[in-house]
């Protein structure tokens, strides 16, 4: 009984399986009458109709989906339903741009920073330029031509009081010589008893001191007033190695036509570096041109042409860079230098020079000179930007005018400004009476 009832059950279930599309069911039914038959369950009518009616479920679902997959590759690209899977947190990703957009925008974001790529065949276009602002240039002009004048009236000033002090302390020290002869048995005494009481950590102070004094004292004029300008290089030049100053360093002692701040930067400029060796280049050049040009000219006067020749050289690079385009930070004492060699070169110009590592090439200042404005001159012509050329020329241009014309019409024609200041500092602190008599002289 149990036998042909599952028979039955099997030629009913394999005559629904007959079809091509439901073949995948007959698996099923044999599983399922195995389990029948090692179970001794023998199935009643309404198990037959349960599983009649899930065969055919299984072939109406077997046969909807094969349609679906040959109508979805025969219909057309453009027919299809495009599915957009849901990406994370409800945000839908952005399509990728194309790359002729891309380069677009980031040529309007950018300006211009990244063009596109021409066509093959097409002309290439040329790079535009920085706008150029002439007016910006007014500002540097006139603080060029105040600080000179401010910088050679105040040598003149100094140069004075430094005279008048150099008389008063020859005659102080006339007096000392001659109390000393009467008092010099007592003050060796004197000395050599303070001496006796020193702890030995003291001697060891003054006798350094003293070694320091000794060097300082045999130091030329010009090399004295050079240190101060040295040590304050140094500190700017230690400055720049500290990140926090960086930003105010970068806009007070880099000189740019561009920038907000132009005329400060001018002066600063010259007092700053940022490669060591490029400041050690700069100092023993300025080292060895000291005592030459402090001894023609004075440290007053020295000091003033210094100044003057660095702010001229920036104002002359602030030109250069406005009329060509090319806006850029430049920092560096070399144009100031510049200002003083091409003085000496054009005060003494048979003087011999050489060079520190080729000792046994030497050559006349003059053609020294000749050889430097050359050089630079092509470094303008050709577009180099390795140095400010600009800044080198004009501070050599400035030294040469200064020797040759500059030093008589500015220079002695200082007397008027000295007797006003003069008449200023001995005015009498008297006050007129109000009967009108004068004051106490």
């Amino acid at each position: 009984m149990i036998l042909s009832n599952t028979f039955g059950l099997d030629l009913c279930t394999l005559s629904l399986c007959k079809s091509k599309h439901t073949r995948c069911c007959t698996t099923w039914f044999l599983t399922l009458r195995k389990q029948h038959v090692l179970q001794n369950i023998v199935p009643t009518q309404q198990c037959i109709l349960q599983t009649r009616d899930m065969a055919w479920r299984g072939c109406c679902m077997k046969w909807a989906k094969i349609n679906s997959l040959n109508g979805q590759f025969l219909s057309p690209k453009s027919s299809r339903l495009t599915i957009r899977p849901q990406q994370r947190c409800g945000f839908k990703k952005a399509q990728r741009q194309s790359e002729t957009k891309r380069g677009l925008q980031e040529e309007t974001d950018a300006g211009q920073k990244h063009a596109v790529p021409p066509l093959p065949g097409e002309p290439v276009p040329p790079m535009p330029l920085p706008p150029r602002k002439p007016h910006r240039l007014f500002r540097p002009l006139v603080f060029t031509v105040g600080f000179t004048g401010c910088s050679f009236g105040t040598a003149a000033i100094l140069q004075y009081e430094s005279v008048k002090s150099r008389v008063k302390m020859a005659m102080e020290e006339a007096k000392e010589k001659k109390q000393d002869k009467l008092g010099e048995g007592h003050n060796t005494t004197y000395w050599h008893n303070w001496w006796n009481q020193l702890s030995h950590f003291q001697k060891q102070v003054i006798l350094v001191m003293s070694v320091v004094d000794d060097w300082w004292s045999g130091l030329s004029e010009g090399q004295k007033t050079v240190t101060g300008i040295i040590a304050l290089n140094t500190l700017v030049l230690c400055c720049w190695r500290i990140p926090s100053m960086q930003r105010s360093l970068v806009k007070y002692f880099t000189s740019n036509p561009a920038s907000k701040t132009r005329c400060l930067p001018m002066v600063l400029s010259s007092f700053s570096h940022y490669s060591i060796i490029h400041m050690l280049t700069n100092m023993y050049v300025l080292w060895t041109f000291s005592t030459s040009i402090v001894s023609l000219l004075g440290r007053e006067q020295f000091l003033a042409l210094y100044l003057s020749g660095g702010v001229i050289s920036t104002f002359v690079s602030y030109v250069f860079k406005t009329a060509t385009g090319r806006l850029g930070p430049s920092l560096g004492a070399s144009g100031a230098i510049m200002t003083v060699l091409a003085a000496v070169c054009t005060k003494i110009p048979e003087a011999k020079l050489g060079i520190v590592l080729l000792p046994m090439v030497s050559f006349t200042a003059g053609n020294a000179l000749k050889a430097l404005v050359a050089l630079d001159i092509a470094g303008l012509l050709l577009g180099w930007r390795f140095f400010d050329h600009a800044a080198h020329l004009g501070g050599a241009l400035f030294g040469v005018w200064y020797i040759a014309y500059g030093n008589e019409m500015i220079w002695r024609n200082r007397e008027p400004l000295v007797r006003f200041w003069h008449e200023l500092r001995n005015k009498p602190n008297g006050r007129p009476r109000p009967g009108g008599g004068g004051g106490q002289v």
